[in-house]
């Protein structure tokens, strides 16, 4: 299956490396280019990708604006997005997880990095960048004006499926889960999948927050 990557930044030097990443790899196709927020959503609308690159800092709609509105819209349920920031402790990090972004990575990640977040985020699933995902998600947690505490919806979760939001928390992918539970890949997708449903997260990165929030990950 071929996976359509579209890439918003407002640096042509950025998106003409990671054009040149994609074009690289027989799966990945493609689908658009943006120099800003609005042209992104336009040209997600346009070409239904199956994930985008976001930057964070964009004229006339900054990418978590864009990202809002990408969430929001119907059409593009099927859109994932990777959030790419160019400092660790970016202000913007947690809001765009909050947003619902599929994950974020440090711009100058390696190459393989960014080709397997794109990977996992076509998936379903979400890669948080490892140097930056436990110190910048518990700064914002700790940081951020609470909204309204631990979700109610935690204690419909059973102590595995408590379990396993944490393991997400930490950034741990299914087949990591799996091997820490010594289950098979497929019980521990079942777990996070069963979580997502009754914490009404959209994807991994929201259970991730969750987790955070929820105290789960220290």
């Amino acid at each position: 299956m071929t996976i359509r990557v579209a890439i918003a930044d407002d640096q042509a030097l950025v998106r003409m490396g990671l054009r040149v990443l994609i074009e690289a790899e027989d799966d990945l196709e493609l689908a658009g280019e943006a120099a800003d927020g609005r042209e992104a959503v336009e040209s997600a609308l346009r070409e239904r990708p199956d994930v985008i690159l976001m930057d964070v800092r964009m004229p006339v709609l900054d990418g978590i604006a864009a990202l809002r509105e990408i969430v929001a819209d119907d059409r593009l349920s099927g859109t994932r997005v990777v959030v790419l920031t160019t400092f660790e402790l970016d202000e913007y990090v947690f809001d765009s997880l909050r947003a619902g972004a599929s994950g974020f990575l440090i711009k100058d990640s390696d190459p393989a990095e960014m080709l397997r977040a794109i990977r996992l985020a076509a998936a379903g699933e979400s890669l948080l960048s490892p140097s930056v995902t436990r110190r910048v998600i518990s700064t914002f947690v700790s940081s951020s004006p609470a909204d309204g505490g631990p979700r109610p919806e935690l204690k419909e979760l059973t102590e595995r499926e408590r379990e396993v939001l944490a393991l997400v928390g930490e950034g741990l992918s299914n087949a990591e889960i799996a091997e820490r539970l010594v289950v098979s890949p497929a019980t521990a997708r079942t777990h996070v999948s069963r979580a997502m449903v009754k914490l009404h997260a959209r994807d991994r990165a929201q259970l991730v927050v969750i987790a955070y929030r929820a105290r789960l990950v220290r």
